[in-house]
């Protein structure tokens, strides 16, 4: 049974988490397309919010009720492949979130507060922005490739 509920939470957290980063990368391509400067502000701050309640709390959870659930099935499933390479490749997209995404959103969002009140896009803005998406296009890919691999279980 408490197999059984950390599933369910696990793949709460997985939906939430991957929807989050899709959805966040959405709006704010939008938003930055628009050239609108208020509507850039609002959005930068949207998403470092939508981050810090969805992104990082998610993967804390996928994190712990994963490691949970190899505990009850046994510590030796990590030497399946598609369970250590889910595991890599989660623990790689923390760090990009933690040590690159999260900075960089923090530094948009107040360049995008700063150009909005001065009515003239920062070009720093537009740098970090091209940095966002570079590492966010992978830290994106990541969970998706994740994602594969615990529905398919390859076992090469």
């Amino acid at each position: 049974m408490l197999l059984n509920i950390l599933l369910a939470v696990h793949i709460l957290a997985a939906i939430i988490f991957v929807g989050n980063i899709i959805t966040a990368a959405f709006w704010k391509v939008r938003a930055d397309r628009s050239g609108n400067l208020e509507t850039i502000a609002l959005t930068t701050r949207a998403v470092l919010l939508a981050d810090n309640v969805f992104t990082g709390p998610g993967i804390l959870v996928l994190l712990g009720t994963g490691i949970a659930m190899v505990g009850l099935t046994g510590w030796a499933r990590f030497q399946e492949l598609w369970l250590s390479l889910s595991l890599i490749l989660l623990i790689i997209t923390g760090i990009i979130w933690a040590a690159v995404l999260l900075p960089m959103q923090i530094r948009m969002a107040r360049l995008a507060r700063q150009s909005a009140a001065s009515g003239s896009l920062d070009p720093a803005y537009q740098r970090a922005s091209k940095i966002w998406a570079i590492f966010g296009g992978i830290a994106t890919l990541l969970p998706i490739i994740i994602l594969f691999l615990m529905v398919l279980k390859p076992m090469v």
